[in-house]
């Protein structure tokens, strides 16, 4: 039972749990930890320049680890401005253990200058928030911290540590990780309900979410899907690779809008939701996007999104990548071993739809290939071909990636990472943790310019360590975003076309100049054809490097 201070304890516990980096931003509450780190070697500390940042690479390192990320705030302003990105990584399902530095708990009572009441600020966005008291207790807790964060569903979890605790010195018993088994097998019973209604369908659809990739179950998923022959898409605010991008029964992600998705789940009559959220949509409407009769299995690690919003004829507690090989050979016993009868066909159909689809797409970015500014679609395909095969994709475009889940062609669950929450400023800072993570991979992220200005602090951090990350900033000079929702409100905007607070300009941003300012090379990008040169120039570059694409800041409303 070793002597030691609060602070080695900590971080001693951290190393126990996996953990190589501590992301953050330190302040006066922190310094106990940031002094421990002083004979620590074994961990490596992330200075982020803000807290979003912060939390925002510790949410894009859990993701493409899959590992427990921790990250340090400094007590109340600092956590609260985590928060948006914290919304995020809850979103996203990323185990990130969350600490803040409180006050010596005997000088709370005053209610110091910086002082709140720390887990309640927390609690709304991780599974578990607690405060340290004592020393005694610091094991035991962090332990359970970790535990939580990486069972399922995973998720960020929030301790506060006040000063007093790791300062505190005496014999301790560390205790050590435990770790809850994730492959969760689904019953056999509602398996075999499953695979009857699939067998039964007729024009079955699958929706692949996060828990596929999560979890590392796409190839499960793809002998499922090709059992079926059943064309396969995203869910609506799918962030990773669930389902291969270049596969002939991939079909993109389902729309955001109820009016669209109804219309698509319409062609359907057995909808088989893997890990997918049923339905997150953009917007209100009169319209559900469920259509009465639609067939429902739903198959997920989380009991809480099995039937929230729509009842399931079979709702199945699983992993996919467990309990797939049961629904698989379930299948083949159904269909006398082989797959289903259609399964040809429906392959064939997906695949001549995949086919037109991706062409029609190319026909439009060729005809616009010559516009100035940049059609945001010739974007897109020059970066699609500009890529090397294992590049890893991080994308925050919000109103300028249309096309990409279509031409990009990521295979693997780590080669593409986007905004889950919705919270704009993700991408910037979540491409260097996806870097960290995967340091062999090239790592080009796709940001807009709007949310790039919510984050540009990362783009030190990127130059600081040396993370050679391509920043493609997708530059229209505004929230394209906005005009597009506050036109569709039909009121005075789309009447006397005004948009009031939706532009960037007077003065306009240099975010090459930014970008230098902060340590990052990078050039301005003016015309289509340049893209994938400078796109290489980028991905060759020892460091990190930025795009400034000028694109078309108009919009079809």
């Amino acid at each position: 039972m070793p002597f030691m201070a609060g602070k080695q304890a900590f971080l001693e516990i951290l190393k126990q749990e996996g953990v190589e980096y501590l992301f953050g931003n330190p302040g006066t509450t922190e310094l106990p930890l940031m002094d421990g780190l002083v004979r620590e070697p074994r961990i490596r500390y992330i200075l982020a320049l803000q807290e979003a940042v912060a939390i925002a690479i510790a949410d894009g390192y859990a993701q493409a680890s899959g590992n427990l990320a921790a990250v340090n705030v400094h007590i109340s302003p600092g956590l609260g401005n985590a928060m948006g990105m914290l919304y995020d990584a809850l979103k996203a399902g990323s185990p990130l253990l969350l600490t803040a530095g409180q006050h010596d708990q005997s000088f709370n009572v005053t209610e110091p200058v910086l002082w709140s009441d720390l887990p309640p600020v927390a609690r709304p966005y991780v599974k578990w928030a607690t405060e340290i008291h004592r020393l005694e207790d610091l094991p035991r807790i962090v332990h359970r911290a970790a535990k939580v964060a990486l069972s399922h569903p995973t998720g960020p979890v929030f301790l506060s540590l006040p000063a007093d605790v790791l300062n505190a010195e005496r014999d301790l018993e560390l205790g050590e990780p435990t770790r809850v088994d994730p492959r969760i097998r689904g019953a056999r019973e509602a398996v075999a309900r499953a695979a009857d209604l699939l067998a039964q369908a007729k024009r079955p659809l699958v929706v692949a979410g996060d828990a596929v990739a999560q979890g590392g179950g796409i190839a499960e998923l793809i002998e499922v899907a090709e059992l079926l022959g059943a064309p396969v898409r995203l869910e609506g605010m799918a962030n990773r690779c669930n389902f291969p991008f270049t596969h002939p029964l991939y079909q993109g992600a389902v729309p955001r809008l109820a009016p669209d998705l109804r219309a698509l789940l319409q062609q359907h009559d057995v909808l088989f939701s893997v890990g997918g959220d049923l339905f997150t949509m953009s917007l209100p409407s009169d319209v559900e996007p469920a259509p009465h009769g639609l067939t429902i299995i739903h198959l997920d690690v989380d009991p809480w999104e099995l039937g929230k919003n729509y009842p399931a004829k079979v709702a199945i507690v699983g992993d996919p990548k467990a309990t797939l090989p049961d629904l698989a050979e379930a299948l083949r016993k159904r269909f006398g071993g082989g797959g289903h009868p259609e399964a040809r066909r429906r392959f064939e159909d997906s695949d001549e739809r995949r086919a037109a689809t991706i062409a029609e797409l190319k026909k439009r970015a060729l005809a616009a290939a010559g516009r100035q500014p940049i059609a945001p679609l010739a974007l897109v395909q020059a970066v699609a071909e500009g890529l090397p095969p294992e590049a890893v994709v991080v994308e925050e475009a919000i109103s300028s990636g249309g096309g990409l889940r279509e031409l990009l062609r990521c295979q693997d669950a780590q080669s593409f990472f986007g905004l889950r929450g919705g919270g704009i400023g993700w991408g910037l800072p979540a491409a260097l943790g996806v870097k960290l993570a995967l340091p062999r991979r090239p790592v080009v992220a796709l940001v807009g310019d709007g949310s790039a200005m919510y984050t540009s602090q990362a783009f030190w951090t990127a130059a600081h360590n040396g993370l050679g990350v391509v920043f493609v900033i997708i530059n229209n000079r505004g929230y394209r975003i906005l005009k597009q929702r506050v036109h569709a409100l039909k009121g005075f905007s789309a009447q006397d076309d005004v948009y009031v607070a939706m532009d960037l300009d007077a003065p306009l941003i240099d975010f090459v100049g930014l970008a230098q300012s902060l340590g990052v090379a990078g050039e301005r990008v003016e015309k289509a054809a340049d893209i994938g040169p400078a796109l290489a120039r980028g991905l060759a570059a020892a460091g990190p490097y930025l795009l400034d694409v000028q694109v078309d800041a108009t919009f079809k409303p």
